[in-house]
């Protein structure tokens, strides 16, 4: 037998099918000001994960990880990899990372390359300038007549 939608009865706002009984949907709450637009991710700090851990090593005799798992709503896969993180004595690890982009470590030698590059410019500096001195001895040797030495691999 073919179910046949009955028109909407005004007076009830429910629909009904033939031989069911009306559906009621209720209207949606108001949104609680105490609940954020958006979740966040519940996060443990170290020593609440070893908290847990110590917790959970104890009642692991008496059957009661369960029950502590369901208190504390975490599942038996993050225990496991606390656990593990525990074994492997990454006691760093238990704390949460820092989320975003790595800074990148320090280059011992990037102190060494400033000094040097430093260094290079002061003595560039300081051969432009001797340059330029002998430059105008050769003028004023010139002018005044005195004859100069000849210098190996210069004009």
């Amino acid at each position: 037998m073919p179910m046949l939608a009955k028109p909407i009865d005004a007076t009830s706002d429910a629909v009904t099918v033939a031989s069911r009984r009306p559906t009621v949907v209720a209207a949606p709450s108001a949104a609680s000001p105490e609940l954020s637009d958006r979740p966040r991710r519940r996060t443990f700090t170290a020593q609440e994960k070893l908290r847990i851990l110590a917790e959970t090593d104890r009642a692991a005799d008496t059957g009661g990880v369960g029950a502590i798992l369901r208190r504390e709503s975490i599942y038996s896969s993050t225990l496991s990899n606390w656990r593990r993180l525990r074994d492997a004595g990454a006691f760093g690890a238990l704390v949460p990372l820092k989320r975003g982009p790595k800074t990148a470590a320090p280059n011992p030698l990037a102190a060494e390359l400033v000094a040097v590059q430093r260094e290079n410019n002061r003595l560039a500096r300081r051969l432009a300038r001797a340059e330029a001195i002998i430059d105008v001895q050769k003028k004023v040797a010139e002018l005044l007549g005195i004859p100069l030495a000849p210098s190996d691999g210069e004009p």
